[in-house]
């Protein structure tokens, strides 16, 4: 009897150890899948490890300047959209420097952040950051301005392009299609001065009457804008019209002019408050209206989305944002 109670307590031993080993296989197998699924989809997109839902969501937003006050009305209405997402978001300002760009867009990567917004301040230089945050697995949203490589989910802008030729169809009839135009230049190699000068050179080019008799980068600065203008006025005793890449530089002109005492028409781009100021008060001729709080929010909104979902899609999605003349 003792020899057949020992043969079955070591039989039901042995059973519960194959259960136990059983169970702690199945346990392991099942995280390897979810793991897998967190990173891969069946669609080939790239996945964002990242909570369920926005609330806790963590997202960085590497802007190139608050030193203007379009960026600033773009990061409120991210801040405002994050805040009624349940997000925290951390803005970085990178003063208009690509290699301080480069930095904070590190810091984030490093903080483990669930998603990026960034606004480059150089639209191939910001390609490296972008590619480091594809390696780490994190998705990356432009806003505003574009990037020239690198993995991006959303793009998220008005069409500059189609900005810049509304303004100088604006100049174009202002002038019954002939006159003497300056072209002040944003940031060289952002993708805004370069879309807006594109649209804007359209129009010149279809109006053989219009001559830029000077086109200059001033950095989207009214320092800057200001300062070139005063040379150009030296340099130009015949003009009829100003085009800037933005307001900033458009309200600079506007002192130089003032202080010439040329009557010149001015346009610019943005629809700061200060710029649609001077445009009801008569010394601004108009500026395209470019919705900087709505590509803010979009931008979170779309990274929140990114969170929920765990899916970034494999090729940038653009979200455009409307334009519109204000004069």
């Amino acid at each position: 009897m003792k020899k057949i109670f020992a043969l079955l307590t070591f039989t039901l031993l042995a059973t519960a150890c194959d259960n136990t080993q059983e169970t702690t296989t199945t346990q392991t197998s099942t995280t390897q899948t979810v793991s897998a699924t967190a990173t891969e989809t069946a669609s080939g997109e790239q996945a964002a490890a990242a909570p369920t839902t926005g609330e806790g969501a963590t997202i960085g937003m590497s802007i190139s300047t608050l030193n203007n006050p379009f960026f600033v009305e773009l990061r409120d209405g991210a801040q405002a959209a994050a805040d009624a997402g349940g997000a925290e978001l951390t803005v970085l300002d990178a003063q208009d420097r690509a290699d301080k760009q480069a930095s904070d867009i590190e810091d984030l990567v490093t903080r483990g952040v669930d998603v990026i917004l960034v606004n480059a301040t150089d639209s191939d230089a910001i390609v490296p950051s972008i590619m480091t945050a594809n390696e780490a697995g994190i998705p990356v949203i432009t806003v505003d301005r574009s990037a020239n490589g690198g993995q991006v989910a959303y793009h998220i802008a008005s069409d500059n392009v189609a900005g810049g030729k509304l303004a100088g169809e604006f100049i174009r009839d202002q002038l019954g299609g002939s006159g003497n135009v300056v072209e002040l230049q944003g940031v060289p190699g952002s993708s805004a001065a370069r879309d807006r000068g594109e649209g804007f050179n359209i129009i010149v080019k279809e109006n053989p009457g219009m001559n830029v008799v000077a086109a200059q980068p001033a950095d989207f600065n009214r320092a800057k804008g200001l300062s070139v203008m005063e040379n150009i006025l030296q340099a130009q005793p015949e003009i009829d019209a100003v085009f800037a890449h933005n307001d900033e530089m458009a309200l600079g002109a506007l002192q130089a002019i003032t202080a010439a005492d040329r009557d010149i028409m001015v346009v610019g781009f943005d629809a700061t408050p200060d710029a649609v100021d001077a445009v009801k008060g008569g010394t601004l001729a108009a500026t395209v209206a470019q919705k900087p709080g709505d590509i803010g929010r979009l931008g979170v909104e779309k990274a929140l989305e990114v969170v929920s979902s765990g899916n970034v899609p494999a090729t940038t999605e653009n979200v455009p944002v409307d334009l519109e003349l204000i004069k």
